[in-house]
């Protein structure tokens, strides 16, 4: 007979059932496959899902099962596991800064897709890749305000650099085509429309019609509770490429991350200790799997559970939430709400995990290790 992991209806069966000491990543592949066929369905072009933001293999496979058939891939590691569970798909390696060895392995693993912001990169892949083919992406950046944090001070050329790389890359026989990132949960589509008609313009000045405009990822997840139309975003893309390019507009690809994997998944961290003065000791914190509520400066929504697993009710009190490991910058920002009566044994379940939790998780002090399990829904 042979023996399978459970799946769980709700985290809460999960938690009253099996009391873990741990941290619990709980993940609904049901709520992932919606989202994604959200994506396949609306978005007018090309999915490509960001793997950077979760690499699990079981994230992976739900995307392909709903029909995803691209990847933004960042590194080798990123391209062989693509290549290994979908080796039809299409992998577009957007990292701009990329030695020679990594792009002799995307060649050799098909890749044929690559963006740049630098004279210097598109030197290193015109000499790579000769007798070869390649679509030459050239990234760009712009001051767009509207994102939780600009990805623009790594990576992006200005559009008058951009315009010339543009041109050289034409020049060169590769396929030309422009990219860029409006940066991470982006709460409007005020930065892609921005992006777009600048895009039109760097086509212009570079006298090149470009091929593909990748408008990157920044679709927002439900961090806090607030949940985002999706199609709204989708419309105004269009209507801006259409508004820009007119009837000459090049095909469109977007890159979504945590807007495609984030509400996915939900994350349980035990409460250790609730001291007299009312501060909070949970059992995960920003060395693990809540690594990155510092950097968007805002603690994700979470429901409070008793140690049953039922849901505290009552009034609520604001509190420091610490995490586990002696460095005392492992604190969650702001004093969010928790129950006037929370206690040790009790969880707080923080909602729209699913990406960059697992992935960047350390095992700083002895701590970090996270368990996982599957659920119908969250």
């Amino acid at each position: 007979m042979s023996t399978t992991a459970p799946i769980w209806r709700t985290p809460e069966a999960y938690l009253a059932a099996e009391r873990p000491d741990a941290p619990v990543l709980f993940f609904a592949p049901s709520a992932l496959e919606r989202t994604a066929r959200r994506f396949l369905a609306g978005f007018p072009g090309l999915t490509t899902y960001a793997v950077k933001a979760n690499s699990e293999p079981a994230v992976l496979l739900s995307l392909i099962a709903a029909g995803v058939r691209g990847f933004d891939v960042a590194s080798p590691d990123e391209i062989a596991l693509i290549h290994r569970l979908a080796p039809d798909a299409a992998m577009h390696y957007h990292n701009p800064a990329k030695a020679r060895d990594e792009i002799a392995f995307a060649l050799a693993h098909g890749v044929r897709t690559f963006s740049f912001d630098s004279h210097v990169e598109l030197a290193k892949l015109a000499e790579m890749t000769q007798g070869l083919q390649i679509e030459a992406s050239v990234r760009f950046r712009l001051p767009v305000a509207g994102a939780a944090y600009d990805f623009g001070s790594k990576f992006g050329a200005d559009p008058e650099k951009a315009a010339a790389l543009l041109a050289e890359a034409a020049a060169l026989g590769m396929t030309p085509s422009l990219t860029f990132h409006p940066g991470t949960q982006c709460e409007t589509s005020f930065a892609w429309v921005s992006y777009i008609r600048r895009a039109a313009e760097i086509a212009e000045m570079a006298g090149v019609r470009i091929a593909r405009l990748n408008v990157g990822g920044g679709f927002p997840a439900a961090l806090y509770g607030d949940h985002f139309d999706l199609e709204g975003f989708f419309a105004a893309i269009e209507g801006a490429t259409r508004e820009a390019f007119g009837d000459d507009a090049p095909a469109l690809v977007c890159e979504p991350g945590r807007g495609m994997v984030a509400d996915s998944m939900a994350l349980a961290a035990k409460v250790k200790l609730v001291r007299e003065d009312g501060a909070v000791f949970l059992n995960d914190g920003i060395y693990g799997g809540l690594d990155e509520f510092p950097v968007l400066g805002q603690t994700h929504s979470f429901r409070a559970l008793k140690a049953d697993g039922t849901a505290h009710d009552g009034p609520t009190r604001p509190a420091v939430l610490f995490g586990p490991t002696c460095d005392s910058l492992d604190r969650l920002p702001g004093q969010p709400d928790v129950p006037a009566a929370l206690a040790e044994g009790d969880w707080l379940v923080f909602d729209a995990m699913g990406a960059y939790g697992s992935v960047t998780a350390t095992r700083f002090n002895g701590y970090g290790a996270l368990r996982t399990a599957v659920v119908a829904s969250l």
